[in-house]
């Protein structure tokens, strides 16, 4: 036996590790830690600080210039009696009620629709991909205009067609529902590129055996494909859950929470709180309870779909 050499549990030899060998893994290693350690600050700073500060923040009293006062749990017991916390709540829950069902339903279809071999395909999708790419603010400067009861494009075309005006974003029953078409219009193009992928990842074999025992198109899409997509379905539902309950951007662009306050969501309600009002620990207490409910929907909704067996994680 030589020094360059060490026994193996089968009796075989296989070569040391010189120091040299050591020496450069160990630089690989750095070398990869240094691409990687700036980014990874950053991401920390950017998520871990403002979190911990935040739950801080909620248990105190403070407007930003005076020194903080700690209060305990008293902004979550205000929280509890704030009617006001309570209708952005119910608010919310009407947006997410008609938004997710019609982003996961229009992208299911529009991906189906886009699951073919025609002349421009290629156009197409980008023409579907384009909106969702568009600024938001930019979004709900526009459907304001489309939906302005004076002058608004809708409208006109309801008075051409001899039907009734609408009072849209200046009707309290109404202005929600326009929200949630404005929203559609621009994330419905991210349920459609997910479902897309996923309706090209379905085997080939399962739909011509589905074929050759007799199905048609909606058979073969209804016993074939569905189950295929039920994870996708599951992950797309929890993504526009999630992005339903943050709703903020058109909202902020389109109506200010108005009329009556008839739009005003949850994350709205918290920036009047923390950045009109300057009640900073108020505003940290319902970012809190924001991330309570979105846990737990996000909860909710994976243990069922493990139930089912739709994992999406």
């Amino acid at each position: 036996m030589t020094a360059s050499t060490l026994p193996t549990r089968a009796g075989r030899q296989r070569p040391a590790q010189r120091p040299g060998a050591r020496l450069r893994r160990w630089k690989n290693d750095f070398g990869g830690w240094a691409f990687v350690l700036p980014g990874s600050l950053l991401v920390l700073g950017l998520s871990l600080f403002p979190a911990g500060w935040a739950l801080l923040l909620s248990f105190q009293k403070w407007d930003g210039f005076s020194p903080p006062e700690a209060i305990g749990g008293g902004n979550y017991a205000e929280l509890v009696g704030d009617s006001e916390f309570w209708d952005a709540v119910t608010h919310t829950g009407v947006y997410t009620a008609l938004f997710v069902p019609m982003s996961v339903l229009a992208g299911l279809f529009l991906a189906v629709a886009l699951n073919r071999r025609i002349r421009f395909i290629g156009f197409y999708r980008t023409a579907i991909f384009v909106p969702f790419v568009a600024s938001a603010a930019a979004t709900g400067i526009l459907s304001t205009y489309l939906f302005n009861p004076q002058f608004g494009l809708v409208n006109n075309v309801l008075r051409v067609l001899g039907l009734p005006q609408q009072g849209w974003l200046e009707d309290r029953n109404e202005a929600m529902f326009v929200i949630a078409i404005m929203s559609l219009w621009g994330q419905a193009a991210f349920t459609t590129v997910i479902y897309l992928a996923a309706l090209q990842d379905v085997p080939v074999e399962l739909l011509e055996a589905a074929r050759l025992d007799g199905a048609n198109r909606w058979q073969s899409f209804w016993r074939v494909v569905w189950p295929q997509l039920s994870p996708v379905t599951v992950f797309t539902t929890i993504w526009q859950v999630i992005q339903s309950i943050q709703l903020f951007d058109l909202v902020y662009t389109s109506t200010r929470g108005g009329p009556l306050d008839s739009t005003q969501t949850i994350v709205y309600y918290l920036w009047e709180k923390a950045f009109r009002e300057l009640r900073f620990g108020y505003g940290s207490a319902v970012a809190y309870v924001l991330f309570g409910i979105t846990l737990i929907i996000t909860i909710v909704v994976v243990v069922d779909g493990r139930r089912r067996g739709q994992e999406a994680f």
